[in-house]
């Protein structure tokens, strides 16, 4: 990595370091008693590659409710079975199981609903299954098939009892929420043709813009700062670096960054939901694990929403246009280059921020303001490099897939260090507003 690069994520890393001190300062996380953790324990979550046993019951709603909503779209039927959105609609499955879960265990705030029976004493595990699949059928009629025997099957193995009701109308008040979300706006797009126009046709994500956010107060709430000029000495950095080690004929670049950049090309849908899942696995409550999954998807999908806001704000040029038209850009520090082609595919939506920098940087604000620590050590894995990746921190994958964007050409290092400033704002505010113990 060239010493600019490592200067940019130092001054990331600072930002972070001061944020985990100060959590930590403040006594960390609460447990379901609303007893402080120690916040110097460090935390190691179990690597699983996606597996949830039944035994596990908010993991293993995860795996349904996830391998549902990737279920691929279709022309008509609800606003989610033609517009799924991983994030938004896992997001809805997981507030559903905490509200639920919580209504019987009593200890943190409603963040959407609450069951009108009453719920002292339900199972937990019954009232998880009932939220998750209660949305599921509001969300994905459809797709029955996915959830229903699976839920027939969990709840005939539980002693009997009636609390699935209390999961049921949690599912309700939920869905009603979240009714007419924005995801059906009507959308089309116009590409420019000034130099820093992004060029694509038919981009996606153009609607997610449109969402209804679940915490933040709008999507714009912590938009980006505008991205570098382009006749600035920092984006001719940027330009320069991306265009030496993204190339497909890099000079520069080593095996071991080609592997990082394509480990984290496969779909994000898959990657994001078989790799957090993980963190429903650690040997703690249903509670604890319910709280946590609904924080770390409402960040996902109130970070990854307001990400592309920002996106489609600035409409900012891929790297495949800037450097192939850098004759038009009017720095005397770049060159053009028109045969230049990116190592890996560039998605087709505008480049500033980088949405897989957003991915990241919400997960990292989530589990140190969870955990109280920074040392949270995990793995991910990719079906692209058939792969497996350790952190030993959230900012070691921060980093890891900050520096990828870059040596895969698709990005430019501005725009994953905004899409890590810009989602470590979301996931802070989701933690630190939401989720909390009762008073």
């Amino acid at each position: 990595m060239n010493p600019r690069s490592i200067a940019v994520l130092r001054g990331y890393a600072v930002a972070v370091a001061a944020s985990a001190s100060l959590l930590a300062s403040c006594g960390g996380s609460d447990d379901d008693n609303n007893t402080v953790q120690p916040a110097a324990v460090a935390v190691v979550v179990p690597y699983t590659n996606g597996v949830a046993p039944t035994s596990n019951v908010v993991a293993y709603w995860n795996l349904i409710a996830s391998d549902t909503i990737n279920a691929p779209a279709s022309a008509t039927g609800t606003p989610e079975e033609q517009r799924p959105i991983l994030q938004v609609d896992l997001a809805t499955v997981h507030v559903a199981i905490y509200d639920a879960v919580n209504a019987i265990a009593g200890t943190h705030k409603v963040f959407a609903a609450s069951p009108t029976t009453p719920a002292a004493g339900a199972s937990q595990e019954a009232a998880t299954a009932a939220a998750a699949v209660g949305v599921l059928k509001g969300l994905f009629p459809s797709r029955s098939a996915l959830y229903q025997a699976a839920y027939d099957a969990f709840i005939a193995a539980l002693p009997a009892g009636d609390a699935t009701t209390r999961g049921t109308e949690v599912a309700a008040g939920v869905l009603a929420s979240r009714a007419n979300d924005g995801r059906s706006t009507a959308v089309s797009y116009t590409p420019g043709t000034a130099p820093g126009n992004f060029r694509g046709m038919n981009p996606i994500g153009n609607f997610n813009r449109f969402v209804k956010p679940f915490a933040l107060t709008s999507l714009a709430q912590f938009r980006t700062p505008a991205p570098p000029a382009l006749d600035s000495a920092a984006y001719a950095a940027d330009f320069n670096e991306t265009k030496a080690y993204g190339a497909t004929t890099s000079s520069v670049r080593t095996a071991t960054q080609e592997e990082a950049a394509r480990f984290h090309t496969e779909a994000p849908p898959r990657f994001i939901s078989r790799n957090l899942r993980a963190f429903a696995m650690a040997d703690r409550s249903v509670a604890y694990n319910a709280r946590l999954m609904a924080a770390i998807w409402v960040a996902q999908a109130d970070g990854g929403n307001a990400c592309f806001e920002s996106k489609y704000f600035y409409e900012r040029w891929r790297p495949t246009s800037a450097i192939t038209l850098a004759d038009t850009d009017g720095n005397a520090d770049t060159t053009v280059d028109a045969t230049w082609t990116p190592v890996v595919a560039t998605p087709n939506h505008p480049e500033y921020p980088a949405a897989h920098a957003c991915t990241a940087g919400s997960l990292a604000a989530v589990l140190r303001e969870f955990f109280g620590t920074n040392q949270i050590s995990y793995s991910f894995s990719s079906t692209v490099t058939s792969s497996v990746h350790a952190f030993n921190t959230p900012e070691d994958m921060v980093t890891e897939m900050q520096a990828a964007r870059i040596y895969g050409g698709m990005h430019f290092r501005t725009s994953n260090v905004q899409g890590g400033v810009l989602t470590t704002k979301v996931g802070e505010w989701v933690a630190r507003n939401y989720f909390r113990p009762r008073d």
